[in-house]
C-alpha cells in the first residue's frame, strides 16, 4: 500500500469514525441518517457499476424504496408484506415504460440491490432499535452497534496482516486472490476476542454465550460479506465500489460486512440472544 495512500485511510477514518460512533450512540434520527446515507449511497454505487454488464437497474424507484423500508422500520406504519408486493407491482409496470437493456436482467438486479442493500440496512437500522426507548434501555443498542462496528473494523484489520504475514492457502483466488485461509482465520479469532472485550466494557447486559455468538457471526458472515461484494465488483470488472472516499474506495466497500451480518445478529437478537 503507497505511503500517500495510507495517509488518506488514515485522515478519513480520524474524521469519520467519531461521527458514526457519535451517530450510533444517540440513534435515533442521527442512526437513521447514518443507515440511509449507507443504503442509498451503495445502492447508488451498486447500480453504476453493474452498467458494465449492460445491466439497468431503475435507480430512483429503487432508492425510494430503500428509504421507504428505513421509514418504516423507524416509524412501523406498514406491513413488510405489502411493500414487497408493491414493489414488484411498481418495478415490471414501470419496466414496460424502459427501453434499455434486458428487462428481465433489470428487474433482476434492481430487486437484488434493494434485497441486499436495502433490506439489509433496514436490519442494522432494527439491530439500534431494538431496544425500546426508555434511556437506560435505548442506550443499550448504542453500545451494540459500536461494539458490532469496532469487532468488524479489528477482524478486517486482523485478517489483512494476518494474510500478509502468515498467507499460504488461498481462500478464494476467484474472487480475491490476495484473501488467505490464514488472514480469515486470524480475522474469525479476533472477532470473538473483540466481542468479549465489549463485554467487559460496555456490553454488559448481554451474556457471555450472546457476544461470542455475535463474534462468530462477525468472524465468518461478515468475511462473506466482503467476498460476495468482491464477487459483484469482479463480475462487473471494477476494483471499487467507488472512488467516493479517499484511500478507502466507495461506501459499499466500506459496510459490506456491516450490511452483511445486520440481518443475521438481528435475527438472533430477536429469536436466542440470552
Amino acid at each position: 500500500m503507497a505511503p500517500g495512500n495510507t495517509t488518506q485511510r488514515v485522515l478519513v477514518s480520524v474524521v469519520a469514525i467519531p461521527i458514526i460512533v457519535a451517530a450510533s450512540y444517540f440513534g435515533g434520527i442521527y442512526f437513521f441518517l447514518f443507515s440511509a446515507i449507507v443504503a442509498v449511497v451503495s445502492y447508488f454505487e451498486f447500480s453504476r457499476f453493474v452498467r458494465n454488464k449492460e445491466i439497468f437497474t431503475n435507480l430512483w424507484l429503487g432508492v425510494i424504496f430503500i428509504l421507504i423500508l428505513l421509514i418504516n422500520e423507524f416509524f412501523h406504519y406498514l406491513d413488510i408484506y405489502f411493500l414487497v408486493l408493491l414493489l414488484t407491482v411498481l418495478l415490471t409496470l414501470v419496466e414496460l415504460f424502459r427501453n434499455k437493456g434486458s428487462a428481465i436482467v433489470n428487474i433482476g438486479t434492481t430487486l437484488l440491490g434493494i434485497l441486499y442493500i436495502g433490506f439489509f440496512a433496514d436490519a442494522l437500522l432494527g439491530i439500534r432499535e431494538f431496544y425500546p426507548r426508555i434511556e437506560s434501555l435505548y442506550v443499550r443498542g448504542g453500545y451494540l452497534i459500536i461494539s458490532i462496528l469496532s469487532t468488524i473494523w479489528i477482524c478486517d484489520s486482523a485478517a489483512f496482516f494476518g494474510g500478509v504475514s502468515l498467507g499460504k492457502h488461498k481462500l478464494f483466488p476467484r474472487v480475491s486472490p490476495k484473501k488467505s485461509w490464514e488472514g480469515a482465520l486470524f480475522g474469525f479469532v479476533f472477532a470473538i476476542l473483540t466481542m468479549l472485550l465489549a463485554k467487559v466494557i460496555i456490553l454488559d447486559f448481554l451474556s457471555w454465550t450472546s457476544v461470542i455468538i455475535i463474534g462468530v457471526i462477525i468472524g465468518i458472515i461478515g468475511q462473506i460479506g466482503d467476498l460476495i461484494e468482491s464477487l459483484f465488483k469482479r463480475d462487473a470488472g471494477v476494483k471499487d465500489s467507488s472512488t467516493l472516499i479517499p484511500g478507502h474506495g466507495g461506501i459499499f466497500d466500506r459496510f459490506d460486512s456491516l450490511l452483511y451480518t445486520a440481518p443475521v445478529i438481528l435475527l438472533y437478537l430477536k429469536n436466542f440472544a440470552l
